[in-house]
Order: C-alpha cells, then sequence, then structure tokens
C-alpha cells in the first residue's frame, strides 16, 4: 500500500506526541518535529506509510539517545492485558464459538497503539473488549476458519505489545496446528518484540522469531533473510494491525489480515468505516463477507 497524501497530517501528529513523549524541554521538541518534517521532504510516495515511520522513529532514537523510547509503555501494556487474560480466557472458553471470539478479541487487542493513539487508557482496552463482543466482524470469517483447518504451516506476525496477549488467546485455539509467531526484530514505536512474547507466554507455546527489522510493520525487502524465507514457505500467514496491512496487502501470498482500522485512508481502502473490526483476506470486502 502506497503513502497518501492524506497520511502527512497523521504522521505530523504522531510526531508531536512522540516530542512531548521523550522531553520537556521544548528545543529538544521542536527537534524531533524539524526531523518528522525532513522525512516527509523526503518521502518517497511508493513506499508504505511504515517506511516513513521506520525512517522517523530511528532518527528520534539517535536525538535521544534511547534504543527503546517505549519499553516502559510496553510494560505497562503487557501488564494491563496479562491482568485481563483469566477472564478472556473464560469467555472464550464459555462461548460455542471459541475460535471466533478468540479472533474477535485479538482484533480488540489491536487497539493498543501508540502510533494511532498516544493516550490510551485502561477504559480504552475494555471498551475495545466490549465491542468485540458486540459488533459486527466484517470480512472472510468462514474462508479463515477453512484455511486455519487446512494449513500445515501458519505464520503468526505480532503487531503491539499488550496486543499479543490478546493473540494468546487465538494462537491457543488454533493449537495443535504448527504455528510460528512472528515479532520486530528491533524497537519500533510499541511494537511487540521476542521478550513481549516470552512475557505472554507464547515462547512456552509456539516457536518465537523476529524478522530482523525496526520498521513497524513488515517490510520484506527490510526483513532478515531466514524471516523471508519462513514467510515464503508458509500456507498461511495471519497479520495483525494497520502496520502488517499497509506492507502487505499486495502481496500474493495466503494471507489474513486482522485489525481495527483507525485512520480514514486504511477506511477508503477497506471499504469500511473506521473503527470496524477487520478480517480480511484481500483489500476488498465483498458485502456478503460480513459476519453479524
Amino acid at each position: 500500500m502506497q503513502m497518501h497524501l492524506d497520511c502527512i497530517p497523521c504522521f505530523v501528529q504522531q510526531a508531536v506526541r512522540a516530542a512531548r513523549r521523550v522531553s520537556d524541554d521544548s528545543v529538544i521538541q521542536k527537534r524531533v518535529v524539524r526531523e518528522a518534517l525532513c522525512c516527509i521532504n523526503t518521502i518517497d510516495f511508493s513506499d508504505p506509510p511504515p517506511r516513513v515511520s521506520q525512517i522517523f522513529y530511528r532518527r528520534l532514537s539517535e536525538i535521544t539517545g534511547i534504543p527503546d523510547l517505549y519499553q516502559a509503555d510496553k510494560e505497562k501494556q503487557n501488564k494491563i492485558a496479562l491482568e485481563l487474560l483469566p477472564k478472556l480466557e473464560k469467555q472464550v472458553e464459555s462461548t460455542p464459538d471459541p475460535l471466533l471470539l478468540a479472533a474477535r478479541l485479538a482484533i480488540a487487542g489491536n487497539i493498543i497503539d501508540l502510533g494511532a493513539n498516544g493516550n490510551l487508557t485502561i477504559a480504552d482496552i475494555h471498551e475495545a473488549v466490549d465491542q468485540a463482543l458486540n459488533e459486527p466482524l466484517v470480512g472472510d470469517w468462514e474462508k479463515f476458519k477453512s484455511a486455519v483447518s487446512e494449513a500445515r504451516d501458519i505464520l503468526y506476525l505480532a503487531d503491539n505489545a499488550g496486543e499479543i496477549v490478546f493473540d494468546r488467546l487465538l494462537i491457543e485455539r488454533i493449537l495443535p496446528k504448527p504455528v510460528t509467531l512472528g515479532v520486530r526484530g528491533a524497537p519500533a514505536i510499541n511494537d511487540a518484540l521476542r521478550i513481549d512474547a516470552q512475557i505472554a507466554g507464547l515462547d512456552k507455546l509456539v516457536e518465537v522469531i523476529d524478522n530482523g527489522s525496526d520498521a513497524p510493520g513488515t517490510l520484506l525487502d527490510d526483513c532478515s533473510r531466514e524471516f523471508r524465507r519462513r514467510f515464503a514457505a508458509a500456507d498461511l500467514i495471519i497479520a495483525k494491525g494497520q502496520g502488517n496491512y499497509e506492507t502487505l496487502c499486495d502481496e500474493p501470498q495466503k494471507i489474513f489480515f486482522l485489525f481495527k482500522i483507525k485512520c480514514p485512508v486504511i477506511a477508503r481502502h477497506i471499504g469500511q468505516p473506521v473503527g470496524t473490526q477487520v478480517l480480511s483476506k484481500s483489500k476488498v470486502i465483498q458485502p456478503e463477507g460480513r459476519n453479524d
């Protein structure tokens, strides 16, 4: 998915939030914003938005000298999600269709995104869980269920810390199918790293690999050779979050995207309103794919 003009205001807002987060010093804040504007000035509009974010956050780490700017936030998000996990597991176990509810909750966890929402609260997470139980899931549910049933090698691409705990609910329902969990190779906003998978207990359930990249998405040309090999070998890929959608939606691989629509650009691309819970195998979701 290529960079769109309408992405630029969102990127500037994200940069302002990042500037205020990393320092109270107005001089540093202004420098951060200037760096963001420099990134915008060099945009290749054929690139997906996560590549621009990658360049900016690399520069932000250089300016601050902090390799993982959102480490404390990620620890907090993991803690909140783990506190919710026992209750959510009981809900999944007691429902007539555990796989469906687990998928809904995995998508609900996608709200934990400091790139899209820098002021996320515990109340926001609880609201997302309630919405997951009550709002429609738009997409190819029956095709997804069949794909999981038939798959021999599943690669599950995580998105954010905290959210990765919600992913555990779905991964547990997919097992004993062979699942490999892919995480980022280096800090990228609040995206999940190997340590976050370990905190979520997923390393005890499945193989965890990193993609060798610090992009807030999956830029295959920036990923390690081993990750690209595993990506190509998988006969089913489950990709969480908008960043993975933006970077992989044009790939010919068999991919299902699970996320909440958080911005108007993605809403137009998908053809559904902001806030929609999406489970899609393609860029355009047909009306008959809607599951109420």
